[in-house]
């Protein structure tokens, strides 16, 4: 893979491609929805106890790479924590749209957050989004009412209640992923800031959980066991890898290997739980995904305001935290967040994502 390889900056020689490692972040989250189908658990519990059952593991890896890299100031560790937040009510809000419209349709659904970060620059920054923005959005729009069901009845589908979850954990991951990249893109850890992000998901699931009812302490061994492995895959594993690897690719490419994840979720909710999308379905999701793609290499063209930029380009990967700060050696010249080179800076990175790479990403 000369050509991925020829798009790492500060890779070290000889190690995997961070394709790959993309490759596998994305299929690591790909399975997430799966598995909180299969653990058969409220949507409060389920983003509760993954995210409690990371925690372990993600601190760990945390105290070891403070070693490695030295400690970040208190904002760089307050900003993730407030991010997860933002994380809480996606990932709850998420749980809920896989209830509506199963595993698979959920996924496609919560991967709209490019649309709304860009909104957000357009709004907050008065940045105008690029032309192909606008020639997308109508597409995503048009994807989102055929993959939900809602033009053709799916059966045991509640349509109207997943495009109203989808939409809504797509704004809850905007908000994540802005916060995110504001607070922590100038520390090159990764680790950090996913345990971080993570520690306030949960506390965020648990207070959403006793708001709202639903939470469950108690919960027998084989949904354990499922949330468990979801920790270990989707919420330690993929989104670590993704947020690794990102930086060091092209925007573009970014965004293609993240489209992975949703058709990558369709095709497991076929294979594992029998899920079978109507043929509309299959083509609204072909829409959103090939929508989301063309709105993410928009959001990824270099702009004359650096900083709106990197507002809007947040949503372009579904991770949690991505730096470009760390894919450069450390005597290369920090280049700006708008310069049009091979390899993503702050703002084509897309964070924290995403995005956990992202992760991003669920």
């Amino acid at each position: 893979m000369p050509a991925f390889r020829a798009a790492r900056p500060g890779g070290a020689p000889g190690g995997p491609p961070p394709a790959l490692l993309a490759v596998l972040g994305a299929a690591c989250i790909s399975c997430s929805a799966v598995l909180i189908t299969l653990a058969h658990t409220g949507p409060a519990t389920a983003a509760f106890y993954r995210c409690l059952l990371a925690l372990p593991l993600l601190a760990a890896l945390a105290i070891a790479e403070e070693h490695r890299r030295g400690h970040r100031p208190l904002r760089a560790r307050l900003g993730p924590v407030l991010a997860g937040l933002c994380l809480a009510v996606d990932l709850v809000l998420w749980n809920h749209a896989i209830a509506a419209v199963g595993a698979g349709i959920a996924t496609v659904l919560g991967n709209l957050q490019v649309v709304f970060v860009t909104a957000a620059a357009w709004l907050l920054l008065r940045e105008r989004p690029a032309r192909g923005f606008f020639l997308a959005l109508p597409v995503v729009l048009a994807g989102v009412v055929l993959v939900s069901g809602l033009a053709d009845g799916a059966p045991g589908a509640r349509p109207a209640a997943g495009i109203a979850f989808g939409l809504g954990t797509s704004v809850a991951y905007a908000g994540f992923l802005l916060i995110l990249r504001q607070t922590s893109a100038p520390t090159p850890h990764v680790a950090g800031p996913v345990a971080e992000a993570t520690l306030g998901a949960a506390a965020g699931s648990l207070l959403l959980g006793l708001a709202f009812g639903g939470l469950q302490f108690s919960i027998g061994w084989p949904s354990l066991g499922w949330l468990a492995l979801l920790a270990v895959t989707s919420q330690t594993a993929g989104w670590l890898l993704i947020t690794s690897s990102l930086p060091r690719l092209p925007a573009a490419l970014s965004s293609l290997l993240l489209l992975l994840q949703p058709a990558a979720a369709i095709l497991l909710a076929a294979a594992i739980l029998g899920e079978r999308p109507a043929p509309l379905q299959l083509a609204g999701a072909a829409a959103v995904c090939a929508g989301v793609l063309a709105a993410s290499r928009a959001a990824a063209r270099p702009r004359a305001r650096p900083s709106s930029a990197a507002l809007r380009d947040a949503g372009a990967g579904r991770v949690p935290t991505a730096r470009s700060s760390r894919s450069r050696p450390p005597a290369r010249p920090r280049r700006p967040a708008g310069a049009a080179a091979g390899s993503p800076g702050p703002a084509e990175a897309g964070l924290t994502g995403t995005g956990p790479a992202h992760p991003p990403s669920r």
